[in-house]
């Protein structure tokens, strides 16, 4: 259940806390008071899309925080997810929202939106003020009625849309196939032709690899005898112009000089050492240019081998691996269109084996449907006599369309309803008001609530289009469903308020220039006194305090039942 609601900066919040109770917690006010800033900033907490305009005027962030006290199928789920338990079985749920981003934590730890979204299903359940629509839209009414059957239906629905993927797989291929055989065979020809070339290259797996590696190194080798080769003249004798030669001009030119200048035969003695070595340099030279490996006719057979590797890699695929991959998948195609009857007949015995499957399980699935259809109906309609529809009959209709495969199977569904005696039953979508299908909404969710294991039911001023006995029976039927499950309920109606097991004021304030939202605990005195206002005297006279008192005191009566 929902412990504790924690909100700051949201809107006009500055920052208020709600502890809320088992049992029935009621939440009343004025009206624009701030009472769907409340419900507001639950969903907020739960995953809705949020907005920096919900920062209030001049905060950084606004930030929601919910505590959870959780059962042990909700503690499942959060272990399903990866998402930390405590030992106390509690749930923190933080929402922080700045310009531009928000952060979710689940106990601390950060959470995506949709594992959040995810999460929010088991915790609690909301039913908002238009959440009635819903029943205006038969394409609602299957997945109603699959809720109701549970997880088997949900199961054969999996199988169900996966093997309808399968199917649909199917018949693309088969409107894929061309009818005109002069097309086949060209298509033919050119499978032949691609598979060919790729056959007679010779390819193995790892070749482009071992290839590109003894290429690089046979070029690195190229590039280094080059240079060895290009030092070796320059520093040489046979070369005109260069270093050997030059240097032996220069000496035999101060050999000219004889010995007749001490500083001649010095810088000739020098010049002397320079040139033997660099002859020694010139041969050292020579012997490793002679110890390099380079065969010219490998490396212009990896070259040419490197080149039809690349073509075929623009052409089939990004390596060799992916290329013999795609010559697997046109010899397929080939054989495909070599026995083309054959490929048709096993094709359209697949598809109608698959058909049969997909029919098997939406039989299984409308079976189970027709069977749960008429105690939900039952249910349903028990529910709403007690909502005060004095003379109702309601009915499931489970139509299968067989030739219509859906991920959701081939039944149409139809809800059926009379509230009049003698008139006949019609679809609940023609004839319900707004008032009728608020009632009916909440006969549905009493139903399903004593079937799963959420604990919270959230109902956002569910009192629209009703109001006197009708009121009362709506009251009566969520103070019967508070002694199992925590209710928390805007409402204007005093009647519904009148059910409380706790009760908090919404209203509006200003301080300091500026507006807030405060929400408060009532005493016993204090909510007689807020259900007095809503009873709608003017004045708070002793008559309509005690008519309050009465109220809540029938309220108490009928919550011991």
């Amino acid at each position: 259940m929902l412990e504790n609601l924690h909100v700051k900066n949201l809107a006009l919040i500055e920052e208020q806390e709600i502890p809320f109770s088992k049992g029935m917690n009621i939440l009343t006010g004025e009206t624009g008071a701030g009472k769907s800033i409340v419900i507001g900033s639950i969903n907020l907490a739960l995953g809705a899309k949020a907005d920096k305009d919900y920062i209030r005027a001049g905060a950084d962030y606004a930030l929601v925080e919910l505590v959870f006290s959780l059962n042990e199928q909700q503690c499942d789920q959060l272990r399903e997810m990866e998402l930390p338990v405590e030992e106390d079985h509690l749930l923190l749920l933080q929402r922080k929202i700045m310009p531009g981003k928000s952060i979710c934590r689940a106990n601390g730890e950060s959470i995506s939106a949709s594992q959040l979204k995810k999460l929010s299903g088991c915790l609690l359940d909301m039913y908002g003020q238009h959440e009635h629509q819903s029943l205006l839209k038969p394409t609602a009414y299957k997945k109603m009625l699959d809720d109701y059957v549970g997880e088997e239906a949900e199961l054969l629905k999996q199988k169900l849309k996966a093997e309808l993927a399968e199917y649909r797989k199917s018949l693309e291929e088969l409107e894929a196939q061309s009818s005109d055989e002069e097309s086949r065979n060209r298509q033919a020809r050119l499978l032949e032709f691609e598979i060919n070339e790729i056959e007679a290259a010779g390819l193995n797996a790892s070749e482009d690899e071992q290839v590109e590696k003894k290429y690089h190194r046979l070029v690195n080798a190229k590039k280094t005898k080059e240079i060895i080769y290009a030092v070796h003249s320059l520093t040489g004798y046979e070369e005109e112009g260069s270093a050997g030669t030059a240097v032996g001009y220069a000496l035999r030119e101060l050999k000219t000089l004889g010995g007749e200048d001490e500083e001649a035969v010095s810088l000739m003695e020098q010049l002397a050492d320079i040139d033997s070595l660099l002859n020694d340099f010139n041969r050292s030279m020579a012997q490793f240019r002679d110890s390099l490996d380079f065969d010219e006719e490998e490396f212009a057979a990896l070259e040419e081998r490197l080149n039809v590797l690349n073509h075929l890699k623009n052409k089939y695929g990004n390596s060799v691996e992916e290329i013999l991959k795609t010559q697997e998948q046109k010899q397929k195609e080939l054989d495909k269109l070599n026995n083309f009857e054959e490929y048709m007949c096993k094709l359209r015995q697949r598809m109608e084996e698959q058909k049969k499957s997909l029919s098997e399980l939406c039989r299984q699935l409308s079976e189970l449907r027709c069977k749960a259809s008429q105690p939900l109906a039952n249910k349903l309609k028990e529910a709403m006599i007690d909502l005060n529809f004095l003379n109702v009959d309601f009915s499931i209709s489970v139509t299968p369309m067989e030739e219509e495969f859906h991920a959701d199977g081939y039944d149409q569904v139809e809800f059926l309803i009379s509230t009049n005696p003698g008139e006949m039953l019609r679809p609940l979508w023609q004839i319900a008001s707004g008032g009728e299908l608020s009632r009916i909404m909440l006969a549905f969710k009493t139903v399903f609530a004593d079937r799963d294991e959420t604990d919270t039911l959230v109902f956002d001023e569910i009192d629209a289009g009703i109001s006197g006995k009708t009121a009362w029976k709506v009251a009566e039927k969520l103070g019967r469903l508070s002694k199992n499950h925590q209710i928390i309920c805007i409402t204007h109606l005093p009647q519904i308020a009148s059910m409380e097991d706790v009760h908090f004021l919404i209203e509006k304030n200003v301080k300091g220039e500026r507006t807030t939202t405060d929400i408060r605990l009532l005493d016993e005195e204090e909510s007689q006194g807020e259900l007095a206002r809503l009873l709608g005297s003017g004045e708070m006279t002793r008559a309509v305090l005690e008519n309050a008192k009465e109220m809540k005191e029938n309220a108490r009566k009928v919550k011991q039942l």
